[in-house]
């Protein structure tokens, strides 16, 4: 089995079974069935609903709400944070439907496989039909913005048959020349509204205004091949304007796609599809049998969901097959859109992190409105989810998730790494909105200055007699945010406002128990085992919590993470691949091995697409990309970390991973290393310089270093290394490299 390759052995039981195909735009999920092939088609702006439309404002009880917080009365305070919801949801990510092909027999059905490269981006599913061999092969690819499937060998059927498109919405069918011939083509729109699936309601799903869609396919027999070339377009015309639903004109986008895939060959399409996915896949690598496959899955998952221009990867990043999907198949904010980019600075996939950032702006000046209606805030406001249409409000629900105001400024979060990384952004605006926020979101409490109203994401507190609530104010998550935004902030401005703020701002505490606190004061989880670790982000994602600069708070982010794990967290993929990152930073080898070994063999499917669970499904599971993503995040992070200042070589390396080599990895700074170890010792690095000036490298131990001219290269030991390490400093020129060895 290739390294970079997923086989298995049988068709997809269930569509988180099957091997997902993408270009950013259109997404297309094989089933890999023998004769008659299942293909559920997306696209990226394939949306229910349209622009939001401007909301009355929320009566306004935030002073109140904030006394009855600062009063303890956590009944009141809760009915009071209800009153700040509105009273509009999300729209929900649409299915276009699911193409259906028959290719050739499926009897008699022998030595069935189907496999994904990664490396290639390609699916092929092979067998023999009454020991006539028959081949499969797919891809979609971003030069043409085609799915291509061509069916090969003397098992496929003697004539072109044309493919069914089972639809959930109302669509009109027909069949057009298109300048290369006969091709089908459907058309029809969106739902106007969509309820989220765990909303009771009628109707739940209505039509009338929704966008425009179209799928153009067509079919080709020749003596070497049956090949079908589908493309689909939408009528997206951006988040302020209202979609499209000039059918005509938008099926003539997809029509003009097919004609022109129509007129080259296979093998043609093929390589211009594989030379632009390996610009991609080709800048990192990672060799480590048991663990390579979900790094390069994450990867391959990030380019095929996630190219400049497109949408942001969403829960399923381009793939779903739902009118009602799972919590809308929306950009869930509290932690699922973040972890879908947390692998694309160090992976060498910077560019791709680019639809996030412009959704980041783009909430930067949606949510003014929000922040001044529902908190007479400056800045800017977004809530737990949005949408396409740029969604920002509360939505009404418990205030456990529908409360939280924080969402902007750990997005923030990208755009700094983003330019840490050594990408280009203009820091400014989006910083700005979520500082000038956070001022205005800040009230004095027990001698510093606190966020009120703050939730810890998704969980509540237990008071009194069996009472639980959500709405508190200095929770840890909002903490941690609103010093590293006023923190950059200042950084960058040198506000006096901000900088008095932040010196004032409560610190995250610490229980008389030794873990991190998360909320204000130490509170009884109403889940002790719940999923999100929300008050541990200073320590991941965030960069403030580290063994030797903060060595109390260090050792308590430990203790609460052993708590939670103590109670059953980590039982969605998301979460656990949270543990995997927390772990690395931890320096704990042995919790990163076990977490990386859950997620594989609980809680993935076939295709190790990760899972979370769903009661609401005959399998009990639904697919999410968070998991995948940031798995792979986490597996950097036990080999290279970057913040800081420093460089740090293989920090947790687990004993189960003795022998490996990792190549790509971007660091903070704009460095670049490439890494490989035997027998769990490090063997070789290369660093190349991002800039010029100290560069500080952290090791298991001292190792002399050399330039490009293999000379020595004069070393400083420099403290700071947690026991056990060393590290080394130099000075550095931009763009040059230097080895360990």
């Amino acid at each position: 089995m290739s390294r970079h390759r997923i086989d298995v052995a049988a068709p997809a039981g269930e569509f988180h079974d099957g091997f997902p195909l993408g270009n950013g735009s259109l997404g297309a999920m094989l089933h890999g069935r023998p004769g008659s092939e299942w293909i559920d088609l997306n696209h990226d702006t394939f949306w229910s609903g349209g622009p939001l439309t401007p909301a009355p404002p929320p009566p306004p009880v935030l002073q109140e709400l904030r006394a009855a917080i600062a009063a303890g009365d956590h009944a009141t305070a809760e009915a009071l944070a209800r009153r700040l919801q509105g009273s509009a949801w999300t729209q929900s990510f649409q299915p276009i439907g699911r193409l259906e092909w028959d290719y050739a027999s499926s009897l008699g059905v022998g030595g069935y496989r189907r496999g994904l490269d990664l490396a290639d981006a390609v699916a092929v599913t092979t067998y023999s039909s009454d020991d006539d061999p028959v081949r499969l092969t797919a891809f979609v690819s971003a030069p043409d913005d085609v799915l291509v499937v061509s069916a090969a060998g003397p098992g496929t059927l003697a004539a072109a048959v044309v493919p069914r498109l089972d639809t959930p919405h109302p669509v009109t069918a027909g069949v057009v020349d298109c300048g290369a011939g006969p091709c089908l083509v459907w058309t029809g729109q969106a739902p106007a509204h969509v309820l989220p699936s765990y909303v009771d309601g009628a109707p739940a799903v209505t039509y009338g205004t929704g966008m425009g869609f179209a799928v153009a396919a067509a079919v080709r027999h020749t003596a070497d091949e049956t090949r079908l070339i589908v493309a689909a377009a939408t009528g997206f015309r951006g988040p302020d304007e209202p979609p499209g639903t000039d059918l005509a004109a938008i099926a003539g986008v997809a029509l003009s796609a097919v004609a022109r895939a129509l007129s080259m060959s296979t093998p043609a399409l093929r390589e211009r599809h594989v030379a632009d996915h390996r610009s991609f896949f080709d800048r990192a690598d990672l060799e480590l049998p048991g663990v390579e496959q979900f790094f390069h899955l994450g990867r391959y998952l990030l380019i095929a969901g996630s190219r400049p221009g497109t949408q942001p990867l969403n829960l399923q990043g381009i793939w779903n097959a739902d009118v009602r999907p799972g919590w809308s198949s929306n950009w869930t904010t509290n932690i699922n859109a973040q972890m879908n980019y947390w692998a694309a600075e160090p992976t060498g996939l910077a560019d791709l992190h680019e639809p996030l950032l412009t959704l980041t702006r783009d909430l930067a000046l949606a949510g003014a409105a929000t922040a001044a209606a529902c908190y007479g805030a400056r800045g800017a406001a977004a809530h737990h989810n949005t949408d396409l249409w740029r969604f920002t409000a509360p939505v009404p629900g418990d205030p456990q998730w529908a409360n939280w105001p924080s969402a902007l400024l750990w997005l923030a979060a990208h755009v700094w790494d983003h330019v840490e990384y050594g990408g280009d952004a203009d820091l400014l605006p989006v910083l700005r909105a979520a500082a000038l926020f956070t001022l205005d979101m800040l009230v004095p409490a027990d001698g510093g200055l606190v966020v009120s109203p703050s939730t810890s994401p998704e969980h509540h507190f237990l008071f009194g007699d069996g009472g639980h609530a959500a709405t508190s104010w200095g929770c840890a998550l909002d903490q941690e945010l609103a010093r590293e935004v006023l923190s950059r902030y200042v950084a960058l401005t040198g506000d006096p406002e901000a900088a008095a703020a932040l010196a004032a701002l409560r610190p995250v505490q610490v229980g008389a128990d030794g873990t991190l606190l998360e909320w204000f004061d130490d509170r009884p989880p109403r889940e002790p085992g719940h999923r999100h670790l929300s008050h541990l982000y200073g320590l991941y994602p965030g960069t403030r919590i580290t063994e030797t600069g903060t060595p109390s708070h260090f050792a308590a982010a430990r203790r609460a993470l052993r708590a939670r794990l103590a109670h059953g967290t980590g039982h969605t993929g998301w979460s656990r691949a949270w543990v995997l990152c927390l772990a690395a930073r931890l320096r704990d080898p042995v919790l990163a091995a076990q977490s990386l070994a859950a997620l594989e063999k609980e809680l993935c499917s076939a295709s190790l697409l990760t899972l979370h669970p769903d009661a609401g499904r005959p399998s009990g599971w639904i697919f999410q990309i968070d998991g995948n993503l940031g798995a792979a995040a986490g597996i950097v992070e036990v080999l290279v970390q970057s913040h800081a200042g420093v460089v740090s070589l293989l920090p947790a390396l687990p004993d189960s991973w003795p022998t490996g080599r990792l190549r790509g990895i971007r660091c903070r700074g704009g460095h670049l290393a490439d890494v490989s170890w035997t027998g769990g010792h490090l063997d070789t690095a290369r660093i190349v310089a991002g800039s010029t000036g100290p560069l500080t490298v952290e090791l298991p131990s001292p190792l002399p270093v050399y330039d490009a001219a293999d000379a020595p290269v004069a070393v400083t030991s420099v403290p700071g290394a947690p026991a056990g390490r060393c590290r080394l400093r130099w000075p550095a020129g931009a763009g040059a490299a230097y080895t360990i060895r």
